[in-house]
């Protein structure tokens, strides 16, 4: 039976996947909780970036796919850390809706990839459009380039 002091094997009370000597008020584990905090604010950045660029202009879809991907695999890194660091239950619980929003995000990029065209055209329209009456002309004009499936 070892003693709580003995270094070898673990200890009473540790957690698995914890490293021995990591305690809470530890610099390292300072450090890595420092780093997750850190990924996590990129993370947020990159979510919300890849919405907002999408709102500019469809011509600016390889920027927000970029975004995307990029918000897509920090989550991944962030949700392995944080449930291997075991951190706090605001990341994680950030770090899913995240993942989410971006799952959703992807699919819209996806369909605004296969009717690139219509929706630039209809974005076109839409700025010069001065008028209700001009901006539901455009609405009919974007509803008639859709294939029939689609309408």
């Amino acid at each position: 039976m070892n003693s709580p002091t003995d270094s070898g094997g673990s200890q009473p009370g540790s957690q698995p996947g914890n490293q021995p000597g990591r305690q809470p008020g530890d610099p390292a584990a300072k450090k890595s909780a420092q780093l997750t905090h850190t990924l996590f604010r990129l993370f947020v950045v990159a979510v919300l970036a890849s919405f907002l660029v999408f709102q500019l202009d469809v011509s600016y879809l390889w920027l927000t796919a970029l975004l995307t991907a990029g918000a897509i695999a920090l989550g991944i890194v962030l949700l392995i850390r944080a449930v291997k660091y075991k951190e706090s239950r605001l990341v994680l619980f950030g770090t899913i809706s995240g993942l989410i929003v971006s799952g959703v995000m992807l699919l819209v990029i996806l369909a605004s990839t296969l009717f690139f065209t219509q929706i630039r055209d209809y974005q076109h329209c839409v700025r010069q459009a001065l008028t209700e009456e001009s901006t539901s002309a455009c609405r009919t004009q974007l509803q008639n380039s859709m294939p029939t499936q689609f309408r």
